[in-house]
């Protein structure tokens, strides 16, 4: 089960790691579940967010047929509301090339107020620094000044940010490396395998950082690192 312990479990390690642990399971190819380099951290010195996928769909490009411009943020804050953990706000921009900026302080200081971890946009945002004086993460493909005509058109659906389909409630991790989602039903696994992976990779870091180290102890230090992930990959299929 996800809770809020197991969130916080999971903010103790990088998504580099993260991205090692959810490999050992071999549930996906290890080219699957994770975005590509036109999602970028804007706050790359933040520590890891986690959390539950909210998914919606963006324009900024032309106004909508009917209704404020932020006539849907009222319905998106009604599910923030609901949600028993922190969401990550996903958004699709569907203007391409994207028209102007799907967030600034507004919308982040209303989602940070009800409980979201974050917001990843395959468009743009702005109010940059007044975001990260709210210490909330945000992951964009670039910054734009203006707000244009934005407005949400659909919650809840998949959408497609990074190179990766999202689905609502996907289990999302990012940080300055980069945004992964985590398959739930090893969820609950993959902090303690994080850390394994870790004391594992360390019996080469310590090698490489004592006095005068050797070609050859390297490579003994690799087979013995090698070995343990070896070891612990097999257990996790063998589950």
């Amino acid at each position: 089960m996800l809770d809020a312990s197991l969130l916080q479990r999971l903010k103790q390690y990088d998504s580099p790691t993260v991205c090692n642990a959810v490999e050992l399971w071999d549930l996906r190819p290890r080219t699957a579940g994770y975005m590509n380099e036109t999602i970028q951290a804007c706050f790359p010195g933040m520590p890891p967010m986690v959390g539950l996928a909210l998914t919606s769909t963006f324009r900024s490009a032309f106004s909508p047929a009917s209704g404020s411009v932020y006539a849907s943020l009222s319905a998106q804050v009604e599910l923030l509301e609901k949600a028993e953990l922190p969401s990550v706000i996903v958004f699709q921009d569907l203007d391409s090339p994207t028209a102007a900026a799907t967030f600034g302080e507004v919308m982040c200081t209303t989602y940070k107020a009800f409980g979201a971890a974050g917001l990843i946009t395959s468009g743009t945002g702005r109010d940059l620094e007044q975001v990260e004086d709210l210490e909330f993460p945000v992951f964009t493909s670039g910054a734009q000044a203006a707000h244009g005509y934005c407005h949400i058109i659909d919650l809840n659906i998949p959408v497609t940010v990074g190179g990766i389909t999202v689905r609502p409630d996907e289990l999302i991790h990012a940080d300055c490396n980069g945004v992964s989602t985590i398959p739930t039903e090893i969820a609950s696994e993959v902090p303690e395998v994080c850390a394994e992976i870790m004391r594992a990779e360390q019996i080469v870091l310590d090698y490489v950082k004592s006095p005068n180290p050797t070609a050859k102890g390297f490579d003994e230090a690799r087979s013995a690192c090698g070995a343990e992930i070896a070891k612990l990959a097999k257990r996790l299929k063998g589950q």
